[in-house]
């Protein structure tokens, strides 16, 4: 489940980032949607200056006024021509909650266009708080029940308003939540926790009231051979640390090859220096959200778990193999270094808590948690492959789009349709990961936690998301869709993104039926999953924000195929067919955001 988590240090570091040529800087092929390092930090700078100029000389469409700064967070520059620049923003130094936008232009830094997350000016009708920073945090941490730590003035231009606000980190021991409390009011505007839980409250609640156990079939029998990671450097090495070539016997997967770093003669750790350093640690069941202070996977074998549970290192062969054929697939794909596309490593910690039923992207560490069970209704860890791949795909949405929902409930439920897009894009992207890896011990397929042993043989389904009885997915949009929990309202592009890429009716792909349904009988032939992908990709990527709802994700897509196919092409009107074939279209726009 997706936890926003709304960045203290978010103008920070895209300042840094900016200053230092953006790093990250990403390129874009016209046809496959890929992504390539930049040619210069000079092309970058001359780029995101172009772009701020442009957003203050065309402040009308930008929603840019006096007392707002803008922070380059993301350069992309496609070879067609278009040059996209991602701004966070600041208004008289003040972080903006909601404030994000993208600055389009030509090849001739022309301004094209913009896409921003607030629809109206983010300055706060008054600029004197009434509150002390003391207050807030005291108030902060009655709702929050925890220890609050420092409040920072921001301004919130969420939810069609703005207002000058505070905004508290606030811990207990297993967790964390982010409380923005009204500077003037003293209201609390939003309190949502921080992590990425793959389970949500209402589905937690749903099992417990079915009485539900979750015992997953595991077992150390052997994968294919396109499930193992090619290593470089050879036991024996000469010099060390250098990459060996590992064994991994895992819980779900079978018996698959893990690039692993040999520290010195026939000594290994559980670290991939092919893939930036990527590593797994034991959390030894604490609730530490601090990644070096795990406790490294270290042996002498360089053969990791034994496929059961009696081994602690099984589910950490798991994490492992899952977060490299995450980062592998996005790489191959898109051309994509990591999860933030900084060539930075990918971390984990498995044995994290005690009793802990869940899996979480945690964005205080930017590292994947993953709990062992609490023994009763979940039995055994939550490292099953597209668990990863959804998991990590948030911390993608982050970096990228950064969609949050549009409220939560006292339970930490959430909802809106921002939250929903942003739970699809996880299902859709965590099953391109098993379609990827090829891994006949899981087989890839279109549905989500198929490996999990529930009793209706998969939690979320892209083909025909309303078979999913448990959290209630839906099929199609309506004007209700607002007002549904995240995992049940992704249905709606999930679907779309599934017709886009197979059509709709009956059709077995790998062993596994499916026959999607569509709204009016609408039919839809399929243009395949890769170009389906690259338009999802080159949409999150480079029409997306914060407040993206379903309508402006269709336009989203439309403007991907148009950049990678043309708008008079196939893939562009399929595009189109497949969103009206779950009820997204032009006409029934909502006139009025809520």
């Amino acid at each position: 489940m997706r936890r926003p988590h709304i960045r203290t240090v978010a103008v920070a570091v895209a300042v840094a980032t900016a200053a230092t040529g953006l790093a990250g800087t990403a390129f874009a092929g016209p046809s496959t949607g890929v992504e390539r390092s930049a040619a210069s930090a000079t092309d970058a700078t001359l780029v995101v200056e172009a772009a701020r100029t442009a957003a203050f000389a065309h402040a009308s469409a930008t929603g840019v006024s006096k007392g707002d700064a803008l922070h380059a967070q993301d350069v992309m520059i496609d070879p067609e021509g278009a040059r996209h620049v991602r701004f966070v923003r600041t208004h008289n130094d003040l972080p903006v909650l909601g404030g994000d936008l993208i600055v389009h232009l030509d090849r001739g830094l022309g301004y094209t266009g913009v896409t921003r997350a607030a629809g109206h000016a983010v300055k706060p009708a008054t600029a004197k708080a009434q509150l002390t920073a003391d207050q807030a945090a005291a108030k902060a941490a009655k709702a929050a029940k925890g220890d609050a730590g420092s409040a920072q003035l921001v301004v919130d231009a969420r939810d069609g308003a703005s207002a000058l606000a505070y905004q508290v980190t606030v811990t207990d021991q297993d967790s964390s939540r982010t409380v923005v409390v009204d500077a003037v009011t003293g209201k609390v505007r939003s309190n949502t926790p921080t992590r990425d839980e793959f389970l949500s409250p209402k589905l937690l609640d749903a099992l417990r009231e079915r009485g539900e156990t979750l015992d997953p079939a595991t077992g150390a029998g052997s994968a294919s051979g396109a499930s193992g990671l090619v290593g470089s450097g050879a036991t024996g090495a000469a010099a060390y640390p250098s990459a060996a070539k590992g064994t991994g016997k895992t819980l779900f997967v079978g018996t698959v090859g893990l690039t692993t770093t040999q520290t010195s003669r026939g000594h290994y750790q559980l670290k991939d220096p092919n893939r930036y350093g990527t590593e797994t640690r034991d959390a030894k069941n604490s609730y530490t959200e601090k990644f070096s202070a795990g406790t490294k996977l270290t042996n002498t074998t360089n053969v990791w778990g034994n496929g059961k549970t009696t081994s602690r290192v099984s589910a950490a062969a798991d994490a492992q193999y899952g977060i490299t054929k995450t980062l592998d697939f996005y790489k191959s794909t898109f051309k994509r270094k990591g999860i933030a596309n900084n060539s930075k490593p990918a971390q984990a910690m498995v044995h994290w808590g005690k009793k802990v039923a869940n899996a979480f992207w945690d964005p205080t560490c930017n590292c994947m948690l993953y709990g062992d069970g609490d023994g009763d209704m979940f039995k055994k860890p939550l490292v099953v492959l597209d668990v990863t791949g959804h998991e990590l795909t948030h911390g993608v949405v982050e970096a990228t789009a950064n969609l949050q929902p549009t409220f939560v409930d006292s339970d930490g439920n959430q909802y809106g349709e921002p939250g929903s897009l942003n739970e699809s894009l996880a299902d859709i992207f965590g099953s391109n990961v098993e379609f990827y890896a090829k891994n006949t011990k899981d087989t890839p397929d279109y549905l989500i936690g198929e490996k999990l042993g529930l009793s209706q043989k998969f939690l979320r389904r892209l083909d025909h998301p309303s078979l999913d009885k448990l959290e209630g997915t839906i099929d199609y949009w309506s004007s209700d869709t607002y007002y549904t929990e995240v995992h049940a309202g992704s249905g709606v592009s999930s679907h779309a993104y599934y017709l886009l890429a197979e059509g709709s009716g009956k059709k077995t792909i790998n062993g596994v039926n499916y026959n999607s349904p569509t709204y009016h009988n609408i039919a839809v032939k399929g243009i395949g999953r890769t170009k389906a992908t690259a338009i999802y990709y080159r949409a999150l990527t480079r029409y997306m924000v914060s407040t993206t709802d379903f309508h402006q994700a269709r336009i989203a897509t439309l403007k991907a195929a148009k950049d990678l196919y043309g708008a008079n092409s196939t893939e562009y009107k399929t595009v189109d067919k497949s969103w009206a074939a779950v009820n997204v279209t032009a006409a029934n726009t909502p006139s009025a955001k809520h």
